[in-house]
């Protein structure tokens, strides 16, 4: 379709209206300096061999419902009883942007710190360590950082990377390609929508770095959750939950060592949901031809969703499901939709 035949081709995208950002940002000053040597990086050890688990937050400077979660943790005195567990909040650069007025400034200082998990972060390090001496600060702020963390990553078992979301709609579970992922999050009964998704063209993901991303590694898993709309206060109560449930099924922290009120009751139903699409901005030029919401599913295949540098898009079959769909981060290359169907296998049911 030529850009003629777009409505909204002289005007402003077409974004859902996003509610206020009801959520406060953790108080960490107590718990920035972690017991590791690195900034923000807590490790506990038990006495009895185990796995080594590993929680994420503030990937993303404004997504703060993890950042909460492990603030509880720490707080509440969280032990392993096999194994160790860490707690690390990454990109505190960002955090410390951080401004409700302006939620969106504070995902990143320089780039993604999700997308920088490729097989050249070895190699960078490297570059940034040779040329220390003359460039002290080297390479991105995210980039120092994630070089600085990638021994916690590729030591860790199991990862729980705790994310939320740019616009409302229904919470996720992202796990990869891996069968293991998909066993782990069918076993730990929330949230009621599990996204088998490839991940971005942009850059790896941390969740699969390394071992994470080995089809051959045995005993290791990672899943990332996005647990709603950055400034609701149900991401915080679904990040409390979800780490829980993990923490639990690791075997590391046992479910009667964790407070009853940071369990939430799981869904009825279930699904998992198979990502076969991505749509990656072409241009600064993308407009949606409605204010698609997080989870929705689009009954008839040929629905127009909206264009993308002038070219209509659609959906590319019946009953398509729209994963986070949001104009909020534009810039060529970053994804803007994903398109789902629901996996030939039977929905969960808990």
């Amino acid at each position: 379709m030529n850009p003629a035949s777009n409505p909204a081709s002289d005007a402003t995208p077409i974004a859902a209206a996003r509610p206020a950002f009801e959520l406060p940002p953790p108080p960490l000053d107590r718990w920035r300096e972690g017991n590791t040597g690195l900034e923000g990086v807590w490790r506990f050890d038990a006495a009895v061999p185990g796995r080594q688990v590993l929680l994420t937050a503030l990937v993303h400077g404004n997504e703060i419902c993890g950042a909460w979660a492990l603030l509880g943790a720490l707080e509440a005195g969280l032990r392993p009883v096999q194994g160790n567990l860490t707690l690390a909040f990454c990109n505190l650069a960002a955090f410390d942007r951080f401004d409700a007025a302006r939620a969106d400034d504070s995902r990143f200082v320089d780039e993604d710190f999700n997308r920088v998990w490729g097989p050249g972060l070895a190699a960078s390090q490297a570059a940034s360590q040779a040329a220390s001496e003359a460039a002290p600060a080297a390479g991105t702020s995210e980039r120092r950082r994630a070089q600085a963390l990638r021994p916690i990553i590729e030591s860790a078992d199991w990862l729980l990377d705790l994310h939320s979301m740019h616009e409302p709609g229904a919470p996720l579970m992202l796990t990869g390609l891996l069968p293991r992922n998909i066993a782990l999050a069918r076993q730990l009964g929330t949230p009621a929508h599990v996204v088998v998704d490839a991940g971005h063209a942009q850059g790896r993901r941390m969740r699969d770095h390394g071992r994470f991303g080995d089809a051959d590694a045995t005993d290791t898993c990672a899943l990332l959750m996005e647990c709603g709309f950055h400034g609701a206060l149900s991401s915080r109560v679904l990040a409390f939950d979800v780490m829980v449930r993990f923490l639990a099924a690791s075997g590391v922290v046992p479910a009667e060592a964790m407070p009853a009120a940071w369990w939430q009751p799981a869904p009825a139903t279930r699904q998992v949901l198979e990502v076969t699409h991505a749509v990656a901005a072409r241009s600064m030029s993308v407009q949606f031809a409605a204010p698609w919401r997080n989870g929705q599913a689009i009954a008839q295949a040929g629905t127009v969703l909206g264009w993308n540098d002038g070219e209509a898009f659609s959906t590319p079959y019946d009953h398509c499901t729209l994963v986070m769909p949001s104009l909020r981060q534009l810039r060529p290359g970053v994804t803007v939709m994903r398109l789902a169907r629901q996996r030939d296998d039977a929905p969960l049911v808990s």
